[in-house]
């Protein structure tokens, strides 16, 4: 495998400057010659074996990236991007993504796992709302804008957002999801409700899920009812609406001042 690193200028192992990355007495010690096959110490000493001679190695410090060649039989050390090694191994990577969602709109692979967002169109939904937890949920049925659901690794709580139409680009406007049990970062407050880890099925599992009339998360969703979309929600169940009024849509970043910090998410359990 071939690695184009970019490195600074080569410092050869017998040049004077090479003392500015070790020590001298270091130098001859570490980078004199290749350290011996490690695998020969888990071997018979009578073992007949091919020898393995050592032809890169890297060392990474916590400031520095120092490469060792020791090819042609003259060691070069230089200096590297660890940013460069990390590419120049993820290019013999094939990454594939298999079967995605049918509404998939991204797709990212992140250092702590796969993240989809997902667009679920306009439509009406059943959803159990919990005003008290001496009485049981509510359900009412309401129409929702599109929404975007951003879904994290391992069942974690996902984001989700409103939006009037599909999105078309990453600059996209995104809006509050006109829903309780979010907030406004958007990120859903799961309490005791465990989502799955397919992310097709999270968008469902959000409008099972039981929703708490709690008004840490009612507020800034809906420019009718700025402090909180209860009303809205009981006004459209009410109306027997079909359609989410998209005009109410509060867009992200326009909060009202003074926003509260978030509260522990309630457990919404049965």
């Amino acid at each position: 495998m071939e690695i184009a690193l970019h490195p600074l200028p080569a410092i050869e192992a017998d040049s004077p400057t090479a003392d500015t990355v070790q020590t001298r007495s270091h130098r001859r010690q570490r980078i004199a010659s290749p350290p011996d096959d490690p695998f020969l110490r888990v071997l018979p000493r009578d073992a007949e074996v091919e020898p393995d001679p050592l032809q890169l190695r890297l060392d990474f410090h916590r400031e520095s990236t120092i490469r060792y060649d020791y090819a042609g039989g003259r060691v070069k050390v230089a200096l590297v991007s660890a940013l460069d090694v990390a590419h120049a191994l993820a290019s013999e990577l094939d990454l594939t993504t298999g079967i995605l969602p049918s509404d998939t709109l991204w797709l990212a692979k992140t250092g702590t796992g796969t993240r989809l967002a997902l667009w679920v169109p306009p439509q009406v939904h059943t959803v159990r709302l919990r005003e008290r937890y001496d009485a049981p949920p509510r359900r009412l049925r309401l129409p929702f804008p599109g929404l975007v659901f951003l879904t994290l690794p391992d069942g974690q709580a996902p984001y989700v957002f409103a939006t009037p139409a599909r999105p078309a680009s990453t600059a996209d406007t995104l809006f509050h999801a006109p829903a309780f049990n979010v907030f406004d970062s958007g990120r859903v407050c799961a309490g005791t409700h465990r989502f799955p880890t397919d992310p097709a099925k999270v968008s469902a599992s959000f409008f099972a899920s039981y929703f708490s009339a709690a008004l840490d998360t009612a507020r800034h969703k809906s420019r009718r009812h700025p402090e909180d979309i209860g009303q809205l929600w009981a006004e459209l169940h009410a109306a027997k609406a079909t359609a989410y009024p998209v005009e109410d849509l509060v867009q992200r970043g326009m909060n009202s001042p003074g926003v509260r910090r978030r509260a522990p998410c309630p457990d919404r359990s049965t």
